[in-house]
């Protein structure tokens, strides 16, 4: 018997079996045909079985139970006349129970609606269309191809149908089965959901038709044409197959050429009409397209002749299946999504219904269409993310606290005892927040300037105020460093400017003995310390305040959350100042910042001279040394910052360890030359440190971990290797470590190699020491991720927002404003799904923004 017939025959009888689900092969029964019509035609099945063959089962997904089961039993009565002897299943015996189609949601088709390809059922093969009404062959070298037709746009539009099974997992679609189902799981698709919302990362033009004569090389193009000839042939010793095929449309004709698909022979025969997409390439003066997109014209053009989804994949998933797959939940799902956002809502913002702009999103009808969804569907995340900043602002406006006021003649007292005139902008800054602590709701505000514009003496007025009215503040510093520098300054203002006396003022670290903690703790809780500065010690459960009134946290974006959350808790509902001295573009300020008030510090005080920036070659390395000896030999300081602490097998970059041993002994050994890195215990941290300080330390070899809290008057130049591998906000807070005394100051960066994007990047440190600009250039370059630190909740959730889309970020919080105004605990009615959409956008379980 022949092997091609009984494999069939055991198909057929397996799909009976299983009521025609289509899983009697991995991936359907049409998925079997190509490589079967190869097996049939080499052991001698006749063409015209293998054409009824082919008839019956190319379109069976798109059938209902009971036409694919009209099918089936009218192939095997064809075969039954033409082979007897072939183990056919027995038809005579009871028919099939019924059966409905695999996702429940799904109601029966009937065979009329079958001729819409945007109805098929089972969405998971090559061959899933069913023939549409399209140009005849004779006219498409003058004809396009209608578009199908466009929806309407309703922005008042409600969902069509029952709501969508959204959870309903991948395997209750016909021809997925567990295997596709793990495949697809790499993918993170899980669910009918998940697909709809697997949307494409780019797409592909191919909706520009042109006739054969009009080509050029190098178009993007579709062509419709008439399959002339079609040949197969072997290169590269047996190793490879070629299919070459001429195409031509009545104004000429074009070679085509795959690699390595010898089925696609058996699909394109002579005469019939075939759309093809792809690049035009050249070969030997002629016109050719290899590999192209195709498809057969009668079908409906999913790859071809549109503006074509590419969408993320992994191994063991074509882009051709997963678009089927795609296309069949969108056109299922998508028309029957409910939409989170109110009419009132969609008008007033200009939005398109949710449900066509999953639609469009997926399979646009053109790029006007295109953009419309896509601004639809990253307005939706916006505005998710606009209202949990909005609603954490709220929660916090809501709690109470006792105000802290002092008179106006205690603030003037305060400024008349510096050694220095405050600036304008230090003035206003110090106004905002005396009027945040005489509020009766605790402060929650960020206070943002640039490396030695004099955030700590703002800071320090506000522990004055705390302290007259008789509470406790605390001071937050990632390293011991900064908290040290901190104390100093502390005790150097505090005592003759706000009247605190210095032994009320006290220092806590990982360091400190475990003798002078106890007493520490001891004085907290009873109220004799009124500041304590502090790293991540201050966090321990021991620590216990007398009323602390306030808690200043610097360098925010080193704590997390949790940490926070900690410090308030160990007061009633303490005020909040957070300091940063990395300039914050607006984007970020509305939208990851967007639950603070915000404080610019943006002028610098006098007498500071901006630091002179320039780039060097790799090869110019020693002419930045010969600098820097200069430098130090008139009795200045250098650092030199290093990407990396010791080597690294997979990182090309100069590390701090390995470069000191050569900086120490052969660049600079007529030098005092120290080391410092993150790995080094804080004890020798801080004797480093305080060697440079006290000027017995030449030149500091550093990581990274000098980029906060370090003040170093006397250090005038700042050698960056591998400045490539910073971000620029990164680089500029480095560079705010020299320049802090009265010598012309210099910032030398040293990228890995001559790449000229990196150049480039780095020459926007050479023309400004504007820190807002370098940091809206960095956004651009580079995305949110140096700015947010610990903040990431919701933010790792924009899949098409951008977060430097100013207007977006501005609308999307206009609208959400409105909406809190009306209604701030959303329970109106016309609200409920945006409730629903943010606890789904935000998590249950998420913690607090700030």
């Amino acid at each position: 018997m022949n092997p091609a017939l009984e494999k069939v025959a055991k198909y057929l009888s397996l799909e009976i079996d299983r009521n025609f689900d289509n899983r009697a092969v991995v991936g359907g029964l049409q998925r079997m045909l190509e490589p079967w019509q190869v097996e049939a035609r080499s052991t001698g099945v006749p063409d015209n079985v293998i054409e009824a063959v082919v008839a019956r089962l190319r379109d069976y997904p798109t059938l209902s139970i009971a036409s694919r089961k009209e099918a089936l039993e009218g192939l095997v009565r064809r075969l039954q006349s033409e082979f007897p002897d072939l183990p056919l299943p027995d038809l005579s015996s009871p028919g099939t129970k019924e059966v409905t189609e695999t996702v429940a949601e799904v109601q029966q088709e009937t065979d009329a609606e079958q001729h819409s390809a945007t109805t098929s059922a089972d969405v998971s093969q090559v061959d899933s269309e069913k023939q549409s009404s399209m140009p005849s062959a004779s006219s498409t070298s003058t004809k396009t191809v209608e578009a199908e037709e466009k929806p309407k746009d309703d922005r008042n539009a409600g969902p069509q149908g029952p709501p969508a099974a959204l959870n309903a997992p991948l395997t209750s679609i016909a021809g997925i089965g567990p295997k596709s189902a793990k495949t697809l799981k790499k993918l993170n698709l899980a669910t009918l959901g998940d697909l709809l919302w697997h949307l494409p990362r780019r797409y592909d033009d191919y909706s520009k038709l042109k006739t054969i004569n009009q080509l050029f090389y190098g178009d993007e193009v579709t062509v419709i044409g008439t399959v002339e000839e079609v040949n197969t042939r072997t290169v590269r010793s047996g190793k490879m197959k070629l299919v070459d095929a001429v195409i031509s449309d009545g104004t000429g004709s074009l070679r085509v050429t795959w690699f390595n698909q010898p089925w696609i022979a058996d699909r394109l025969k002579p005469d019939r009409p075939i759309v093809l997409s792809g690049k035009i390439d050249q070969y030997l003066g002629h016109l050719t397209m290899n590999s192209p997109e195709w498809e057969l014209l009668e079908r409906k053009q999913l790859h071809t002749n549109r503006i074509v989804p590419i969408y993320p994949l992994t191994a063991g998933v074509s882009s051709k299946w997963l678009r089927r797959v795609i296309h069949s939940v969108v056109t299922r799902l998508a028309p029957r999504i409910p939409d989170p956002l109110p009419a009132s809502i969609r008008e007033s913002a200009d939005l398109i219904p949710l449900s066509q702009a999953l639609q469009q999103i997926h399979f646009p009808d053109d790029w006007d269409h295109l953009h419309q969804a896509q601004h639809r569907i990253a307005f939706d995340e916006m505005f998710m993310l606009q209202l949990g900043v909005l609603r954490q602002k709220q929660a916090w406006e809501r709690l109470s606290c006792p105000p802290l006021r002092v008179e106006s003649e205690w603030i003037e007292r305060f400024q008349s005892s510096l050694p220095y005139e405050l600036t304008p902008s230090q003035m206003r800054a110090l106004k905002e927040i005396r009027s945040d602590l005489e509020a009766a709701h605790p402060m929650n505000r960020l206070l943002q300037g640039d490396v030695g514009s004099g955030k700590t003496i703002v800071a320090a007025a506000a522990v004055g105020i705390a302290a007259k009215c008789d509470t406790q503040s605390a001071i937050l510093a990632p390293t011991s460093i900064l908290a040290e520098q901190h104390y100093q300054t502390l005790r150097e203002i505090l005592p003759s400017a706000a009247g605190i006396p210095e032994d009320r003022i006290a220092i806590l670290l990982g360091a400190t003995s475990e003798a002078d903690k106890e007493e520490i703790r001891k004085n907290l809780e009873s109220g004799v310390i009124q500041v304590i500065v502090g790293t991540h010690a201050l966090l321990e459960g021991p620590i216990k305040f007398s009323n602390l009134s306030l808690a200043v946290i610097d360098e925010q974006h080193r704590f997390g959350v949790e940490q926070r959350a900690i410090l308030r808790d160990k007061g009633d509902n303490p005020n909040l100042l957070v300091m940063t001295a990395t300039p914050i573009p607006r984007s970020l300020a509305l939208t990851v910042y967007g639950d603070l008030d915000l404080t610019v510090i943006d002028e610098m005080p006098k007498g500071r001279m901006p630091v002179e920036t320039k780039v060097f070659r790799p090869q110019e390395r020693t002419r930045a040394h010969h600098f820097i000896s200069k430098q130090v030999e008139q009795g200045h300081q250098a650092f030199i910052i290093f990407p990396l602490v010791e080597d690294s097998e997979k990182i090309e970059a100069k590390a701090a360890v390995k470069e000191y041993e050569s900086l120490s002994n052969e660049i600079f050994p007529q030098f005092r030359v120290g080391l410092l890195h993150g790995r080094m215990r804080p004890d020798e941290k801080d004797e480093i440190m305080s060697q440079f300080r006290d000027g017995k330390i030449d030149i500091l070899v550093s990581t990274s971990v000098v980029e906060v809290g370090i003040d170093i008057p006397n250090a005038t130049v700042m050698l960056i290797e591998g400045a490539n591998r910073f971000g620029l906000a990164q680089l500029h807070q480095f560079r705010g470590r020299v320049g802090r005394g009265d010598q012309p100051s210099y910032c030398l960066l040293i990228p890995d190699s001559d790449d000229a994007a990196d150049n480039e990047r780095l020459a926007a440190m050479e023309s400004t020491t504007d820190g807002f600009k370098l940091a809206e250039y960095d956004l651009d370059q580079r995305g949110p991720g140096e700015f947010l630190g610990t903040r990431q909740s919701g933010f790792t959730d924009l899949h098409t927002a951008q977060i430097t889309d100013v207007k977006l970020i501005e609308k999307a919080r206009r609208e959400a404003q409105a909406v809190f105004a009306a209604d701030p605990t959303l329970s109106q009615p016309e609200h409920s799904r945006i409730a629903a959409e943010m606890q789904r956008f935000w998590g249950l379980e998420k913690g607090e923004m700030s």
